[in-house]
């Protein structure tokens, strides 16, 4: 697919994809929405509800859709600042170009994001608060191979796939999954990607503590979720967007 540049409300870069009329994040911030939607609804969400202070932290993740690798890239950030292990699992069946993820302006916004934390938390030595803020890691996100488990740090292993989720029996999993990020391109640019098998399989992958987060709010998607077996709920969403949805796997099968 072909790609364009634009950049969002909040100064952060998104692509557009003229094929399908739809850009790669909201149009209205493309850091903040993945932000407000996959690292404070779905990876704090988790920690803070499932793993208490004294416990190891480790958390399994599913995202469909790398796309720019700003879901990964926030992940890995946030990791660190929580002494948090992570294997993350991304499915993908258009990679961005090594080029194009030059070009994305991520790092730098985020690094002056930091900064600014960084000044108002004097406590925090400078080499603890800037030990992941590095363009090389960003990179390096897009430049590791395809198939392969790959450690990005000691505590970040990513493992890309290549293939079209919405045959979903081709996914391989060696591990259930604690948290899913649903970022596949919205139901009406691409119906195959959100159906009841979709979400079906998702569940199957996913642990007792599963989490799932997406940033669509669609009724028909919010029961569909349902009848594979996760609790819905409704959230607010980013700035341009009412809503979001988050889900919890269930142990006893409820569709209510």
């Amino acid at each position: 697919m072909q790609h364009k540049i634009i950049t969002t409300e909040d100064g952060s870069h998104t692509l557009f994809v003229p094929e399908l009329n739809e850009h790669y994040h909201s149009v209205n911030g493309a850091i903040q929405e993945s932000k407000h939607v996959f690292i404070d609804t779905g990876f704090k969400y988790f920690l803070e509800k499932n793993i208490n202070q004294d416990d190891q932290k480790s958390i399994n993740i599913l995202e469909i859709g790398f796309g720019t690798g700003l879901n990964a890239f926030l992940t890995l950030i946030e990791s660190q600042k929580l002494n948090v292990n992570v294997f993350y699992q991304s499915v993908e069946l258009y990679p961005v170009s090594i080029k194009e993820a030059e070009k994305l302006n991520y790092f730098e916004l985020i690094n002056q994001s930091e900064q600014k934390k960084f000044k108002q938390q004097t406590n925090l030595s400078e080499s603890e608060h800037f030990k992941v803020i590095d363009k090389t890691l960003f990179m390096k996100l897009h430049t590791t191979p395809w198939e392969r488990a790959v450690d990005i740090l000691p505590e970040f292993t990513l493992l890309k796939q290549k293939f079209d989720f919405s045959k979903c029996e081709k996914i391989r999993a060696d591990r259930l999954f604690n948290l899913i990020y649903f970022d596949a391109f919205a139901p009406d640019k691409q119906p195959e990607m959100w159906t009841e098998d979709i979400f079906g399989k998702i569940y199957s992958l996913s642990d007792a503590d599963a989490v799932f987060t997406t940033y669509c709010a669609k009724g028909v998607v919010r029961r569909m979720l349902q009848s594979a077996g996760f609790k819905m709920e409704r959230l607010p969403g980013p700035p341009g967007k009412r809503e979001i949805l988050r889900g919890s796997k269930l142990l006893i099968f409820d569709t209510e």
